[in-house]
Protein backbone atom coordinates (compact mmCIF):
# COMPACT_ATOMS: atom_id res chain seq x y z
CA UNK A 1 0.00 0.00 0.00
CA UNK A 2 1.42 3.62 0.08
CA UNK A 3 4.37 4.20 1.57
CA UNK A 4 3.51 7.95 2.26
CA UNK A 5 1.17 10.75 2.38
CA UNK A 6 2.65 11.43 -1.02
CA UNK A 7 1.85 8.32 -2.87
CA UNK A 8 -1.49 7.95 -1.62
CA UNK A 9 -2.10 11.71 -2.68
CA UNK A 10 -0.52 10.95 -6.45
CA UNK A 11 -2.53 7.34 -5.92
CA UNK A 12 -5.84 9.56 -6.37
CA UNK A 13 -4.41 11.47 -9.18
CA UNK A 14 -6.41 9.72 -12.04
CA UNK A 15 -5.05 9.44 -15.57
CA UNK A 16 -7.65 10.43 -17.39
CA UNK A 17 -8.30 8.31 -20.47
CA UNK A 18 -11.15 10.26 -21.92
CA UNK A 19 -14.10 12.60 -20.82
CA UNK A 20 -15.70 10.69 -17.91
CA UNK A 21 -13.26 7.76 -18.11
CA UNK A 22 -10.26 7.46 -15.75
CA UNK A 23 -7.41 5.42 -14.81
CA UNK A 24 -6.16 4.28 -11.15
CA UNK A 25 -2.75 3.44 -10.56
CA UNK A 26 -1.42 0.43 -7.77
CA UNK A 27 0.85 1.10 -5.03
CA UNK A 28 4.37 0.44 -5.84
CA UNK A 29 5.10 -2.06 -3.19
CA UNK A 30 1.86 -3.96 -1.59
CA UNK A 31 2.36 -7.71 -0.35
CA UNK A 32 -1.95 -7.58 -0.56
CA UNK A 33 -3.91 -10.48 -2.38
CA UNK A 34 -6.29 -8.24 -3.28
CA UNK A 35 -6.68 -4.24 -3.75
CA UNK A 36 -7.54 -2.73 -0.34
CA UNK A 37 -11.29 -1.62 -0.42
CA UNK A 38 -10.73 1.86 0.82
CA UNK A 39 -8.51 2.51 -1.98
CA UNK A 40 -11.17 1.26 -4.50
CA UNK A 41 -13.42 3.30 -3.02
CA UNK A 42 -11.13 6.58 -2.83
CA UNK A 43 -10.15 6.54 -6.32
CA UNK A 44 -13.84 5.53 -7.53
CA UNK A 45 -14.82 9.03 -5.67
CA UNK A 46 -12.34 10.94 -7.19
CA UNK A 47 -13.10 10.16 -10.85
CA UNK A 48 -16.79 11.12 -9.83
CA UNK A 49 -15.53 14.23 -8.16
CA UNK A 50 -13.72 15.41 -11.23
CA UNK A 51 -16.93 15.55 -13.09
CA UNK A 52 -19.24 17.75 -10.98
CA UNK A 53 -19.33 21.48 -11.25
CA UNK A 54 -17.63 23.58 -9.09
CA UNK A 55 -19.23 24.87 -5.67
CA UNK A 56 -20.84 20.85 -4.85
CA UNK A 57 -19.28 18.79 -2.66
CA UNK A 58 -20.13 15.06 -2.44
CA UNK A 59 -22.57 14.34 0.87
CA UNK A 60 -22.81 10.84 0.44
CA UNK A 61 -21.84 7.62 -1.24
CA UNK A 62 -23.14 4.12 -1.41
CA UNK A 63 -20.80 1.48 -2.55
CA UNK A 64 -20.94 -2.33 -3.40
CA UNK A 65 -17.81 -4.40 -3.43
CA UNK A 66 -18.29 -6.98 -6.26
CA UNK A 67 -14.83 -9.09 -7.11
CA UNK A 68 -11.51 -9.01 -5.32
CA UNK A 69 -8.99 -5.92 -7.24
CA UNK A 70 -6.45 -7.41 -8.56
CA UNK A 71 -3.09 -5.30 -7.19
CA UNK A 72 -1.07 -6.06 -10.48
CA UNK A 73 -3.15 -3.74 -12.65
CA UNK A 74 -4.56 -0.39 -13.22
CA UNK A 75 -7.97 -0.48 -12.51
CA UNK A 76 -10.49 1.82 -14.83
CA UNK A 77 -13.31 4.23 -13.95
CA UNK A 78 -16.17 4.67 -15.70
CA UNK A 79 -17.80 7.89 -14.45
CA UNK A 80 -22.12 8.40 -15.57
CA UNK A 81 -23.55 11.96 -15.43
CA UNK A 82 -26.74 10.87 -13.35
CA UNK A 83 -28.38 14.29 -13.10
CA UNK A 84 -27.55 18.14 -12.19
CA UNK A 85 -30.31 19.63 -10.57
CA UNK A 86 -30.59 23.40 -9.06
CA UNK A 87 -28.64 22.13 -5.57
CA UNK A 88 -27.83 18.21 -6.19
CA UNK A 89 -25.61 16.30 -8.61
CA UNK A 90 -25.72 12.35 -8.48
CA UNK A 91 -22.81 10.42 -10.17
CA UNK A 92 -22.33 6.65 -10.63
CA UNK A 93 -18.73 4.91 -10.93
CA UNK A 94 -18.20 1.49 -11.78
CA UNK A 95 -14.56 -0.02 -11.92
CA UNK A 96 -13.33 -1.98 -14.02
CA UNK A 97 -10.73 -4.59 -14.08
CA UNK A 98 -10.46 -7.84 -16.48
CA UNK A 99 -13.55 -7.12 -18.74
CA UNK A 100 -15.27 -6.69 -15.19
CA UNK A 101 -16.87 -4.69 -12.85
CA UNK A 102 -15.45 -5.30 -9.42
CA UNK A 103 -16.79 -2.47 -7.70
CA UNK A 104 -19.71 0.13 -8.08
CA UNK A 105 -19.86 3.66 -6.30
CA UNK A 106 -22.81 6.37 -6.23
CA UNK A 107 -22.20 9.47 -4.72
CA UNK A 108 -24.22 12.63 -4.39
CA UNK A 109 -23.00 16.39 -4.39
CA UNK A 110 -24.87 19.33 -3.11
CA UNK A 111 -24.11 23.19 -3.17
CA UNK A 112 -23.58 24.59 0.47
CA UNK A 113 -26.62 25.79 2.15
CA UNK A 114 -27.35 27.36 5.45
CA UNK A 115 -29.78 25.26 7.87
CA UNK A 116 -30.87 23.27 10.97
CA UNK A 117 -27.72 22.38 12.71
CA UNK A 118 -27.34 19.68 15.20
CA UNK A 119 -25.41 16.29 15.93
CA UNK A 120 -24.43 13.63 18.89
CA UNK A 121 -21.94 14.04 21.14
CA UNK A 122 -18.46 13.16 21.10
CA UNK A 123 -17.90 9.58 23.31
CA UNK A 124 -15.44 10.65 26.12
CA UNK A 125 -12.18 8.91 25.13
CA UNK A 126 -8.27 9.26 25.78
CA UNK A 127 -6.33 11.55 24.10
CA UNK A 128 -4.13 10.79 21.34
CA UNK A 129 -1.05 10.99 23.76
CA UNK A 130 -2.57 8.52 25.66
CA UNK A 131 -3.86 6.10 23.24
CA UNK A 132 -1.41 2.96 21.92
CA UNK A 133 0.32 3.17 18.56
CA UNK A 134 -0.88 0.51 16.19
CA UNK A 135 2.31 -0.97 15.83
CA UNK A 136 3.04 -1.14 19.43
CA UNK A 137 -0.08 -3.48 20.19
CA UNK A 138 0.88 -6.69 22.07
CA UNK A 139 3.82 -8.95 22.09
CA UNK A 140 5.49 -11.47 20.15
CA UNK A 141 3.52 -12.19 16.87
CA UNK A 142 0.95 -9.39 17.85
CA UNK A 143 3.37 -7.34 17.17
CA UNK A 144 4.96 -8.68 13.95
CA UNK A 145 1.38 -8.46 12.59
CA UNK A 146 1.30 -4.92 13.45
CA UNK A 147 4.25 -4.02 11.88
CA UNK A 148 3.54 -5.87 9.06
CA UNK A 149 -0.29 -3.97 9.24
CA UNK A 150 1.50 -0.85 9.42
CA UNK A 151 3.59 -1.32 6.09
CA UNK A 152 0.73 -1.93 4.42
CA UNK A 153 -1.10 1.44 5.29
CA UNK A 154 2.41 3.79 6.39
CA UNK A 155 0.10 6.68 4.78
CA UNK A 156 -1.93 6.74 8.21
CA UNK A 157 -1.31 7.41 11.80
CA UNK A 158 -3.46 5.66 14.25
CA UNK A 159 -3.68 5.04 17.68
CA UNK A 160 -5.61 2.84 18.80
CA UNK A 161 -8.17 3.67 22.40
CA UNK A 162 -9.79 0.06 23.02
CA UNK A 163 -12.58 -1.71 22.90
CA UNK A 164 -15.43 -3.38 25.07
CA UNK A 165 -14.58 -6.95 25.54
CA UNK A 166 -13.67 -6.10 29.36
CA UNK A 167 -16.79 -4.13 30.21
CA UNK A 168 -19.27 -5.53 32.46
CA UNK A 169 -21.99 -7.91 31.66
CA UNK A 170 -24.55 -5.09 31.69
CA UNK A 171 -22.44 -2.39 29.36
CA UNK A 172 -21.88 -5.27 26.71
CA UNK A 173 -25.39 -6.14 27.03
CA UNK A 174 -26.64 -2.40 26.25
CA UNK A 175 -23.43 -2.03 23.20
CA UNK A 176 -22.17 -5.41 22.68
CA UNK A 177 -19.75 -4.29 20.36
CA UNK A 178 -17.44 -1.09 20.58
CA UNK A 179 -13.81 0.02 19.27
CA UNK A 180 -12.24 3.29 19.10
CA UNK A 181 -9.61 4.48 17.48
CA UNK A 182 -7.44 8.77 16.50
CA UNK A 183 -6.10 8.49 13.29
CA UNK A 184 -4.86 10.54 10.80
CA UNK A 185 -2.67 10.88 7.59
CA UNK A 186 0.91 10.67 8.41
CA UNK A 187 1.48 14.39 6.58
CA UNK A 188 0.32 17.49 5.46
CA UNK A 189 -2.54 17.07 3.35
CA UNK A 190 -3.45 19.92 0.37
CA UNK A 191 -6.18 22.20 1.43
CA UNK A 192 -8.51 20.82 -0.83
CA UNK A 193 -12.22 19.63 -0.23
CA UNK A 194 -12.55 16.54 -2.61
CA UNK A 195 -9.12 15.36 -1.81
CA UNK A 196 -9.50 15.43 1.72
CA UNK A 197 -13.08 14.09 1.07
CA UNK A 198 -11.39 10.93 -0.66
CA UNK A 199 -8.76 10.38 1.77
CA UNK A 200 -11.42 10.15 4.88
CA UNK A 201 -13.12 7.33 1.86
CA UNK A 202 -9.49 5.85 2.29
CA UNK A 203 -9.13 5.47 5.76
CA UNK A 204 -13.27 4.83 6.59
CA UNK A 205 -12.89 1.12 5.64
CA UNK A 206 -9.93 0.68 8.13
CA UNK A 207 -10.74 -1.84 10.97
CA UNK A 208 -14.41 -1.04 10.89
CA UNK A 209 -15.50 -4.56 9.91
CA UNK A 210 -13.06 -5.63 13.11
CA UNK A 211 -16.13 -3.97 15.43
CA UNK A 212 -18.61 -6.85 14.70
CA UNK A 213 -15.77 -9.58 15.53
CA UNK A 214 -15.64 -8.03 19.58
CA UNK A 215 -18.23 -9.39 20.75
CA UNK A 216 -16.75 -13.26 19.58
CA UNK A 217 -13.48 -12.73 20.69
CA UNK A 218 -11.81 -12.62 16.83
CA UNK A 219 -9.95 -10.62 15.05
CA UNK A 220 -9.77 -9.59 11.17
CA UNK A 221 -7.12 -11.66 9.77
CA UNK A 222 -7.93 -14.89 12.25
CA UNK A 223 -7.61 -17.58 10.46
CA UNK A 224 -11.16 -18.63 12.35
CA UNK A 225 -12.72 -15.63 10.38
CA UNK A 226 -13.03 -15.25 5.92
CA UNK A 227 -13.83 -11.58 6.12
CA UNK A 228 -14.36 -8.66 2.97
CA UNK A 229 -15.99 -5.63 2.93
CA UNK A 230 -19.61 -6.35 1.13
CA UNK A 231 -20.47 -2.68 0.91
CA UNK A 232 -19.95 0.65 2.10
CA UNK A 233 -21.60 3.87 3.03
CA UNK A 234 -20.36 7.65 3.98
CA UNK A 235 -22.12 10.74 4.93
CA UNK A 236 -20.30 13.89 5.08
CA UNK A 237 -21.70 16.27 7.45
CA UNK A 238 -18.92 18.84 7.45
CA UNK A 239 -15.59 20.20 6.91
CA UNK A 240 -12.85 17.43 7.05
CA UNK A 241 -9.12 17.73 7.47
CA UNK A 242 -7.59 14.53 7.44
CA UNK A 243 -4.51 15.42 8.65
CA UNK A 244 -5.32 16.57 11.66
CA UNK A 245 -6.53 13.81 14.41
CA UNK A 246 -9.90 11.99 14.19
CA UNK A 247 -11.64 9.73 16.40
CA UNK A 248 -13.00 6.73 14.48
CA UNK A 249 -16.13 5.91 17.21
CA UNK A 250 -16.87 2.52 15.80
CA UNK A 251 -19.89 -0.14 16.84
CA UNK A 252 -21.68 -3.21 15.25
CA UNK A 253 -25.45 -3.02 16.23
CA UNK A 254 -25.74 -6.75 15.02
CA UNK A 255 -24.17 -9.59 13.30
CA UNK A 256 -26.01 -12.72 11.78
CA UNK A 257 -26.01 -15.15 8.63
CA UNK A 258 -22.10 -14.54 8.54
CA UNK A 259 -22.46 -11.05 7.84
CA UNK A 260 -21.95 -8.26 10.49
CA UNK A 261 -23.07 -4.61 10.71
CA UNK A 262 -20.72 -1.51 11.34
CA UNK A 263 -21.37 1.63 12.41
CA UNK A 264 -18.88 4.21 12.66
CA UNK A 265 -18.66 8.02 13.67
CA UNK A 266 -15.87 10.19 13.02
CA UNK A 267 -15.01 13.42 15.11
CA UNK A 268 -12.48 16.02 14.89
CA UNK A 269 -10.88 16.69 17.49
CA UNK A 270 -13.12 20.19 18.41
CA UNK A 271 -15.82 17.47 18.50
CA UNK A 272 -17.38 18.02 15.72
CA UNK A 273 -19.08 15.22 13.72
CA UNK A 274 -17.71 15.25 10.25
CA UNK A 275 -19.05 11.57 8.53
CA UNK A 276 -21.04 8.11 9.55
CA UNK A 277 -19.96 5.38 7.96
CA UNK A 278 -21.58 2.22 7.53
CA UNK A 279 -20.77 -1.01 6.50
CA UNK A 280 -21.90 -4.73 6.30
CA UNK A 281 -19.42 -7.34 5.94
CA UNK A 282 -18.84 -11.12 5.36
CA UNK A 283 -17.64 -12.90 8.64
CA UNK A 284 -17.70 -16.23 8.30
CA UNK A 285 -16.38 -18.80 10.45
CA UNK A 286 -14.65 -21.42 9.57
CA UNK A 287 -14.24 -24.67 10.74
CA UNK A 288 -11.67 -27.33 10.32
Amino acid sequence: MPASVEELVRLLELEKLEEDLYRGAQPASSALPRVYGGQVAAQALMAACNSVPAGRHVHSLHSYFLLPGDPSIPIVYDVERIRDGGSFSTRRTSARQHGAIIFYLTASFHKHEAGFDHQESMPDVPAVEDAVRLEDLGGGKGADRARRWMQEWAALDVRYIGDNRLADEAARAQDPAVQRLWFRAKGQLPADAALNACVLTYASDLTLLGSSLVPHGVVIGSPAVQAASLDHAVWFHREVHVDQWLLYDQSSPSASNARGLAIGKVFDQSGRLVATVAQEGLIRPITR
